[in-house]
């Protein structure tokens, strides 16, 4: 699915993005993420292999949500909530923090902030489908 421009903003403007994986129980893990696009795939990065890694492994279903900093028209805070299929590459995530932490925490910062960080994890997220407040609701795949 094509990632819609006003989604794409949302994304690429350092929004707070919230990650649902599902445990091995089947309830819901809840970490907030820092997310960026390549190409038509939403992309975070992890050092450890941390439980949210553990749990797209055994089931790739996730969602994503992002706040924007705007209202529509009844005053209504916007914000997208992004389902789709996850995968886990390994490597690339000191690139992709740092390429991140830009827009998180501000331009000229070192993250992570340490000689020789290990080549982590990436997530890859296919969307299937796009709902919340907003210009992107309602489109599916």
């Amino acid at each position: 699915m094509q990632i819609p421009p006003e989604l794409r903003s949302l994304i690429e403007s350092g929004a707070p993005a919230h990650l649902v994986t599902l445990k091995r129980t089947g309830s819901p893990h809840l970490t907030l993420v820092w997310s960026g696009l390549d190409g038509d795939e939403i992309v975070a990065a992890h050092l450890p292999e941390n439980q949210k890694v553990k749990n797209i492994r055994r089931n790739p279903q996730v969602a994503l949500s992002l706040q924007a900093n705007t209202k529509n028209s009844l005053g209504l805070t916007e914000y997208a909530v992004v389902y789709g299929e996850a995968e886990i590459e390994e490597g690339g995530a000191p690139e992709l923090l740092q390429r991140l932490a830009r827009v998180y925490i501000g331009p000229g910062v070192k993250f992570p902030p340490m000689d020789s960080p290990p080549p982590g994890y990436m997530t890859r997220i296919r969307v299937r489908q796009i709902a919340g407040v907003g210009p992107w609701a309602g489109r599916a795949a």
